[in-house]
């Protein structure tokens, strides 16, 4: 393979800490300077191709600024979810001044990790993992990554290859990405890492006790060590006229497939629910010229989540785009023919619609396991720092109940990554490295024009601390409890809610006095680069 050298900067010119992006060819390469050396990665992170020169630097890692992926920069290694592959690294010279790079024709920029190989005779003992999503899909490469050389047997309900399910009420629901673009892994992936793969596979049974699972084809396996990553179903929507065909709800490939070609023939539509998946969906069917209507008990969207200064900001953006909302209202019925074509709510009001998409929460599934005590509130798994929850069994993402190390609370976080976080921690502790689960909840959603990012996890708080401007949507909200920050929410502000993460990760997070007096970008000059001072 051909290679190209190229000067692609003046060692004096990068100060230490600095990241910046050149180009070499058709390669965008990231230059990072730590100390006297010069590292040089793939320019974008493996998730979602954000610019990592926009990311935050801490110590050897870079930290992405849009979902949180860590990666080291002194090898390229992925560290964190949700990318799953590494950086490419290239070599650097220093010559007098000169930095230079050299680029193998036609670089990527990333790279699948090194991964142990299936060999039986070493390793005979054979894991399962029940659950394709994003913590099962992380956990099966960990699992190689770690080293395990045994049986890897990945089940799943759905009939799809893994994919991100965060796209189907997003980038997928909009078009603006193919099924086959939201895939994580091809089959041959799959194959060439002996990972078995079984698609559309339910399982009836898993018997703790006898380490047993009894699939729905009633064909039985063992295993040495179990992962449960089944998920969540939504919650039915429980009233009469509920079951009508045109009456959706959103979990998988499937269902966001049937939400799009009931979108192609309604002129009007009714979301009965302001959760995100709903109000993602709410503006997913407005941008196809569909009236929607949103019908809530709430006073407001993620008003619980967000508080009622960001609730309102969403409302406001949703009208905007011509949204209807019949808000502190429930469904009663739902009348029709052959199809629901009218919502009657508990007012008197009675809404004309083509289709209904159900958003009103969401439940484990876990009914299939015996000898495990379930949490008697919503029959999550309740699991240690580890992410154990019994002898060789683990559980991860939705499903999983798990202490928050920041407050020693118990809590479930239904985000896609920490399912992807708790799946990678779950394949270490299975693969015999021991280690514990200390990671910084983080989720995302766009809504038209108007993105939100959000770290740490906070369920009540005494006050919102606003960084910015709520009126120029550009903001971060700080959540407060007992005088600490829990959580933050923000919008327009990556760079710095990157810098948010990893002071919640090292448990660094600034006092909330210093907050109130606005002086968040000037206490982290080393996280925020030349953003410190800039808002």
């Amino acid at each position: 393979m051909s290679q190209t050298e190229a000067v692609v900067a003046r060692f004096h010119d990068l100060q230490d800490g600095q990241k910046r992006q050149v180009t070499v060819g058709d390669t965008d390469i990231l230059l990072i300077r730590r100390d006297d050396r010069v590292y040089a990665l793939g320019a974008y992170c493996t998730h979602n191709k954000a610019p990592l020169e926009q990311g935050i630097l801490h110590g050897d890692c870079i930290v992405c600024p849009w979902h949180n992926a860590y990666f080291d920069i002194t090898t390229g290694d992925l560290e964190q979810p949700p990318g799953l592959d590494s950086l490419d690294r290239y070599v650097v010279r220093i010559d007098g001044d000169n930095v230079l790079v050299t680029i193998p024709e036609s670089a990527p920029g990333h790279r699948v990790p090194a991964m142990a190989q299936y060999d039986p005779d070493i390793d005979s003992r054979t894991f399962v993992i029940l659950g394709a999503g994003a913590a099962g899909t992380h956990a099966a490469e960990t699992l190689r990554v770690a080293g395990y050389q045994g049986r890897i047997v990945m089940i799943t309900r759905d009939d799809k290859l893994p994919y991100d399910r965060t796209t189907l009420s997003k980038n997928y629901f909009t078009g603006k990405l193919k099924a086959d673009q939201i895939l994580m892994r091809s089959a041959n992936f799959y194959q060439q890492h002996s990972i078995e793969l079984r698609l559309n596979c339910p399982v009836k049974n898993v018997d703790i006790d006898t380490k047993t699972i009894v699939l729905a084809n009633d064909e039985t396996l063992t295993y040495d060590s179990l992962l449960i990553a089944t998920g969540t179903q939504p919650r039915p929507l429980a009233v009469p006229g509920g079951a009508f065909p045109n009456i959706f709800t959103l979990r998988s490939f499937a269902d966001s497939d049937r939400i799009l070609a009931a979108a192609a023939h309604a002129k009007q539509a009714v979301v009965i629910g302001s959760s995100f998946i709903g109000m993602e969906v709410a503006a997913g069917l407005t941008q196809k010229g569909i009236k929607v209507t949103v019908v809530s008990p709430d006073a407001l969207p993620f008003e619980q989540t967000l508080g009622t200064q960001i609730g309102e900001l969403f409302y406001q953006v949703h009208e905007e785009n011509g949204v209807t909302f019949k808000m502190g209202c429930k469904v009663t019925q739902i009348e029709g023919e052959s199809t629901a074509q009218t919502v009657i709510l508990d007012n008197g009001d009675r809404l004309a619609t083509d289709m209904i998409v159900v958003g009103i929460g969401v439940q484990p599934v876990t009914d299939f396991i015996t000898g495990l005590e379930l949490n008697p509130q919503d029959r999550s798994i309740p699991v240690d720092e580890y992410l154990c929850a019994a002898e060789n069994v683990y559980a991860a993402g939705d499903i999983a109940r798990f202490p928050d190390w920041r407050t020693s609370t118990s809590m479930r976080v239904e985000h896609w990554r920490i399912a992807a976080q708790h799946g990678r921690i779950a394949a270490f502790n299975m693969a015999g490295k021991p280690t514990k689960f200390c990671g910084v909840p983080v989720f995302w959603s766009s809504q038209y024009q108007f993105p939100i990012r959000y770290v740490g996890h906070a369920t009540e708080w005494d006050e919102v601390i606003i960084d910015g401007s709520l009126d120029d949507r550009e903001f971060i909200a700080f959540y407060v409890k007992a005088d600490r920050v829990l959580a933050a929410a923000s919008s327009q502000r990556d760079t710095e809610t990157a810098a948010i993460a990893e002071l919640f990760r090292i448990d660094k997070m600034p006092d909330p006095n210093d907050l109130r007096q606005g002086e968040f970008n000037n206490l982290y000059p080393d996280l925020l680069g030349d953003r410190a001072m800039s808002k």
